[in-house]
């Protein structure tokens, strides 16, 4: 069993786990102390920190392999064209959950993914205001590290412990009228539902070490908000389901954004239950 980053089943894991952590190191200065923003033309807001994070990254994702091409939301204007050609890519949001970082909130991370063919291979959640850092991928496995010396292998819960309540997590600033729906649907198929919120991709995390059941996303995300914590996701027995049933999935399209999408664990008894109910608020 994998216990320390040496043992780690993908030899550009652990050098980007470094990176993501260094990423973290950049963007504290910046946290609860009065960073200017800047809104992007999409409305979405871009900070200081953001763009340190990011150039951090880019230089640091090169230097492991100049081959490996980067697409990143603050460097995200690069035509369908050139894009379709890429096979490998790495996928990140160097500071996602902006608005939260802006509020003040710790619930803001560093992600970065590795796509090959539009499939996530790996995936890194980094956690800057406490070191915390989630990691793993679909047949490589999935861990939780608090420092930079310890791992701890995580699992998704395929249903609640006796006496804890079915938990779903959802965004602390977007839902839509549509999910409000699902979650009715969903709460007479598993019973009473326990809402938990919080910002960034920590909603997959909560998933993958098992503290909580399911994440209905029936509202805009992009590409770079999911597909690290997807990764981690699938590492740990779970999937993310496009409404159709079938694995989430990253290929070149002119739109960055995303389908909405369904967060679970694989062997969910509930799944396919889940499944119907969003296709019908999707009808």
């Amino acid at each position: 069993m994998t216990r320390t980053f040496a043992d780690l089943p993908h030899p550009l894991l652990a050098p980007v786990i470094d990176l993501c952590r260094r990423a973290g190191d950049v963007i504290l200065p910046f946290w609860r102390a009065g960073v200017e923003v800047t809104t992007k033309s999409d409305d979405s807001p871009v900070t200081a920190a953001d763009l340190a994070a990011h150039e951090l990254l880019v230089a640091g994702l090169k230097a492991l392999d100049a081959q490996i091409r980067i697409l990143s939301e603050e460097d995200a204007d690069i035509a369908l064209s050139e894009r379709s050609q890429w096979q490998r890519w790495w996928l990140v949001d160097p500071l996602d959950g902006t608005k939260e970082f802006i509020s003040g909130s710790e619930e803001f991370t560093v992600n970065v993914a590795l796509i090959e063919n539009g499939r996530v291979v790996f995936g890194v959640v980094s956690m800057p205001t406490n070191n915390r850092c989630y990691f793993g991928g679909a047949g490589l496995g999935a861990w939780r590290s608090d420092d930079a010396d310890h791992i701890e292998p995580i699992k998704v819960r395929n249903q609640p412990a006796a006496g804890e309540s079915f938990t779903v997590v959802a965004s602390r600033r977007h839902s839509s009228a549509q999910q409000q729906a699902l979650l009715a649907g969903l709460s007479t198929v598993v019973g009473e539902l326990q809402l938990t919120t919080i910002g960034s991709s920590l909603k997959f995390c909560l998933l993958a070490e098992g503290a909580a059941d399911c994440y209905p996303r029936l509202a805009p995300t992009s590409q770079w908000d999911t597909a690290a914590a997807q990764g981690v996701l699938e590492g740990a027995g779970g999937v993310v389901l496009n409404l159709a049933g079938e694995t989430f999935d990253y290929p070149a399209r002119e739109s960055l954004l995303n389908s909405f999408f369904l967060a679970l664990p694989a062997e969910a008894s509930w799944r396919d239950a889940l499944i119907q109910l969003a296709r019908q608020e999707q009808e």
